[in-house]
């Protein structure tokens, strides 16, 4: 279906900034994308399947862009599993709860800056796409 958007890129100024911009930024685009929650991911799928994006650097940055997140569920999971097993907490000691809540504190924390950071860079693609030329606005992608 390359073939296809290409021709249809010619005619819709918006998308060929959109594809140039991926096309020369693919991991960081990419990367950014999966950090922030504000993209569903199948639909960033099919609309990364249809840009210049190397593959080899959309697997990279889907990778990395999702650890993140799949922590913070599976730390998420991991806490409520011993909460809801019930004096798995007196075993433990306070010393190993104190490190747990502060593990997870530091979770959110880190998914917090890391999903501001992307959202900042994203920003500054779309504005730097708008003085080049292009129209390319965050909010029509998502």
């Amino acid at each position: 279906m390359r073939e296809k958007v290409a021709r249809w890129a010619e005619a819709n100024p918006k998308f060929a900034a959109l594809d140039r911009a991926i096309g020369q930024n693919g991991f960081k685009m990419v990367f950014l994308s999966r950090l922030s929650p504000a993209f569903p991911f199948t639909l960033l799928n099919y609309l990364l399947g249809l840009t210049t994006v190397r593959a080899s650097s959309y697997a990279l940055a889907n990778l990395l862009g999702m650890l993140p997140g799949t922590f913070l569920y599976v730390y998420i999971g991991a806490t409520a599993r011993e909460a809801l097993a019930g004096g798995a907490a007196d075993e433990t000691g306070a010393l190993q709860l104190a490190l747990k809540i502060v593990g997870l504190l530091a979770t959110f924390a880190v998914v917090f800056i890391v999903t501001r950071a992307a959202r900042k860079a994203m920003a500054e693609a779309e504005e730097s796409a708008q003085q080049s030329g292009g129209a390319l606005k965050v909010s029509e992608v998502r």
